[in-house]
């Protein structure tokens, strides 16, 4: 992004930090050289002090106080001397002895008096010109010789002192002790400019790897600051296009958490509000194709009730037109038989109209499915003795092994007028051996009830056609038991509102039909 507020985040702090580095280099190259310069003088100021009052108190001489001289000058890279009144060496530190003497009496002979006024007037005067003794090699080895600060009770000086013949500087401070002695104090600058310019550069590579290590982690961090953003902007970007499945994730409690929240109440409101639409939309829909899909039906249904009634409607008029008209009148056996044809018809169009409205019923949603528990096995076994009078007029042989109790769930009236129509259907296509065979097949979730009786297989091209209304495979077969042609329909209808599947297989001797139940799984 050209306005990424990543790229503005990390520009300002990497700015900043490489701003602080750049005050602090600046501060540390004008100021360190003279704070460091300071601490040596209150380094050196401190040592006097406290010699001085080991001088009053009259342990300068003693043991202890050499010990806690030699950490002194150890502590701070000093080196200290002590003359007593008679220029004996009372306590030396941290240098060679006759060094500092010489360096000491230097100072005594030349920096001491002012004007012509000397610390020791019997003190015969330097000589000087080239070679000219200790006033010559004095003034050789000294470059400058700069006065910092002079005191005249008790008397001491502090002076910042450039050694030619070493190339270096010290910090001498030389005086009287409150009881006398005479002191010197030195402590070399140890080239501090050097040492400034390596706390410089030290400081310009520890400021630069800051610099780009504070980058790398700024550009991390300001990830996870504007990743919640990019993440709001691409969850406003699928609002817009109807999608409300994304769902802000973040878990923290700050201002972008909060707009999330209220991002996500949004995208809920809204889809409820559209999911509420599509459904009133949805319902109209289906209101609209089911207004179509019932003036379909009606006319199919008008179709086919008619061309269904129109044979029996036909033989019960023309045989009460014969009996009416006083055909064999004499013969009572005709009459009988003219008669038991209009009850047989007669009865054939009252099954037929009742299995039409439960159709009927079924189709359009008016008949309520009730899911019970029930035992299958003896559900067969019932219908099977109560049906004993068919099986024995259709010299049929029953084969049903099943005894244990299998528990199912279904609407058991709607499952027996299943398994009764397959049951009717296997009896009136019965041929060949004659065996009615009766199985149930358990699966983990689902039991299988199958009825096959032996006989001639369905034709292929009729199988898909089975459970069409009024469908008939053999037409005058089904006129001779009385088939209406709607039992399958009415088992397609009663499966697809339980939801369980039916079907059929062909074997060479014979037809299965079948239908599934739920399972009552044991707890």
């Amino acid at each position: 992004m050209k306005y990424s507020i990543r790229k503005q985040f990390a520009y300002i702090f990497i700015g900043l930090m490489a701003g602080t580095i750049l005050l602090c280099w600046f501060i540390n190259n004008t100021f360190l050289e003279r704070y460091y310069f300071h601490n040596k003088q209150t380094v050196v100021m401190d040592a006097y002090n406290q010699m001085n009052a080991a001088a009053q108190k009259g342990s300068i001489s003693s043991d202890d106080f050499d010990i806690h001289l030699q950490q002194l000058s150890a502590r701070y890279n000093i080196s200290i001397l002590v003359l007593d009144e008679d220029s004996e060496t009372i306590r030396v530190s941290g240098g060679d002895p006759a060094i500092l003497k010489i360096e000491l009496w230097n100072h005594v002979l030349f920096d001491s008096a002012e004007g012509s006024e000397k610390l020791y007037p019997d003190t015969p005067e330097p000589k000087s010109g080239p070679g000219g003794g200790k006033a010559s090699k004095y003034e050789e080895n000294i470059i400058t010789n700069k006065t910092l600060v002079r005191n005249d009770s008790p008397f001491y000086i502090v002076q910042l002192v450039t050694s030619n013949r070493v190339s270096m500087e010290y910090l001498d401070m030389w005086g009287f002790l409150d009881n006398g002695n005479l002191f010197f104090i030195r402590t070399a600058l140890e080239g501090i400019r050097d040492s400034v310019d390596i706390a410089n550069r030290f400081l310009a590579y520890v400021g630069i790897a800051a610099t780009v290590a504070s980058g790398i982690i700024i550009w991390i961090v300001s990830k996870k600051i504007t990743d919640p953003i990019l993440e709001l902007a691409h969850i406003s970007e699928r609002m817009t296009h109807l999608d409300f499945d994304a769902r802000y994730k973040g878990r923290s409690f700050n201002e972008i958490a909060i707009l999330g929240n209220h991002i996500n109440q949004m995208a809920d409101t809204l889809e409820v509000t559209i999911s509420e639409l599509k459904t009133a939309n949805n319902e109209l829909q289906k209101d609209i194709e089911r207004k179509n899909e019932v003036d379909e039906m009606r006319k199919e249904f008008l179709s086919n009730v008619s061309h269904e009634l129109k044979t029996p409607i036909a033989l019960i008029q023309g045989y009460a037109e014969g009996l009416k008209e006083g055909i064999n009148d004499d013969d009572e056996e005709s009459r009988n038989f003219y008669c038991d044809v209009i009850i047989d018809e007669s009865g054939k169009m009252n099954n037929m109209v009742k299995k039409l409205l439960t159709l009927n019923q079924l189709e359009f949603g008016n008949e309520v499915i009730t899911m019970e528990r029930f035992d299958i096995v003896m559900l067969i076994h019932n219908y099977i003795q109560s049906a004993e009078i068919l099986i024995r007029q259709n010299d049929a042989t029953v084969r049903f092994e099943q005894d244990t109790p299998v528990y199912v769930w279904g609407d058991e009236f709607k499952t027996e007028e299943v398994f009764m129509n397959y049951f009717s259907n296997a009896l009136n296509h019965l041929d060949g051996e004659r065996i009615v065979d009766i199985k149930l097949t358990q699966e983990s979730k689902t039991v299988r009830v199958s009825v096959f009786n032996t006989g001639i297989p369905v034709p292929e091209d009729s199988l898909p056609h089975l459970w069409e209304k009024f469908y008939k495979v053999d037409k005058a077969r089904t006129r001779e038991y009385g088939g209406s042609g709607v039992g399958l329909s009415i088992v397609k209808a009663i499966q697809e509102s339980m939801n369980q599947k039916y079907g059929v297989v062909n074997y060479e001797n014979g037809v299965e039909f079948w239908f599934e139940l739920e399972k009552v799984t044991d707890r």
